[in-house]
């Protein structure tokens, strides 16, 4: 354990696995009470019990991010059982269905904006006022390198990654100087359970330095993003990608 987010509470959506549920783990180790929220509140529950079980301090959230409601109800929670809150990793995601456009249905184009860029919106939405009212602090928006170039076949994802990099830029305008900086990761293919429909072996060959990216990985950049070492950084896009995007 070290005291790097002491004192600091920090909501992490899709907690349950991968990126989320390691930075859940981070988080927590470092020192922040975390409120560990995702849809599958079985998974977010097992992620807080080995939080514990290693001496920090998690509480479980069920939380349907596509749902303005469940978000708020994720930011009171971290509050009334917390105090405050000071630090949020905007996370869940999905794939969306891999079809072209004109073959992918508008049931699917809506579902994957409603959960990649919609709840992004509602987590910022509800989490400002309440980092507001605890003095300050930091938020970080899973975006993807998909929200900085194109692939084909996955447009509602690709679209509603450029959204949230869009969206994280004009956050972190309006609140630069209220005391709360808004940052994107962008990370590359990570090993989660999100790329299992993929053949990996492709996938590494996309990355030039020759290996998927691990979750544990995405969780370091995200905490600096999160703490003060980054007292400076607002509004940037950090890129975790084995050198997929330099090409």
């Amino acid at each position: 354990m070290s005291n790097r987010f002491k004192n600091k509470v920090a909501l992490v959506t899709g907690a349950g696995s991968g990126i989320g549920k390691s930075t859940a783990m981070l988080l927590a180790k470092q020192g922040a009470s975390v409120v560990v929220s995702d849809i599958n509140f079985e998974a977010a529950q097992k992620v807080a019990e080995e939080i514990v079980s290693l001496g920090g301090k998690a509480a479980a959230n069920k939380a349907n991010t596509a749902e303005p409601e469940d978000m708020k109800a994720a930011v009171e929670f971290s509050v009334s059982t917390y105090g405050a809150l000071h630090l949020a990793f905007n996370n869940a995601g999905i794939l969306g269905d891999v079809q072209p456009i004109a073959d992918l249905s508008i049931e699917a184009w809506r579902r994957v904006i409603d959960i990649n860029l919609n709840a992004v919106f509602y987590g910022l939405h509800y989490q400002i006022p309440a980092i507001l009212a605890a003095g300050g602090g930091a938020i970080v928006n899973t975006a993807s390198i998909l929200g900085l170039v194109g692939t084909e076949n996955i447009s509602g994802y690709v679209a509603a990654k450029h959204g949230v990099t869009g969206l994280t830029k004009t956050a972190s305008l309006e609140y630069a100087e209220k005391g709360i900086r808004i940052n994107s990761v962008h990370p590359g293919y990570i090993k989660t359970p999100l790329i299992s429909e993929f053949d990996e072996a492709e996938l590494i060959k996309l990355h030039p330095v020759g290996r998927l990216g691990n979750p544990e990985e995405v969780a370091q950049v995200v905490a600096f993003l999160l703490s003060d070492d980054a007292s400076f950084v607002t509004g940037s896009q950090y890129v975790v990608d084995g050198s997929y995007t330099s090409q």
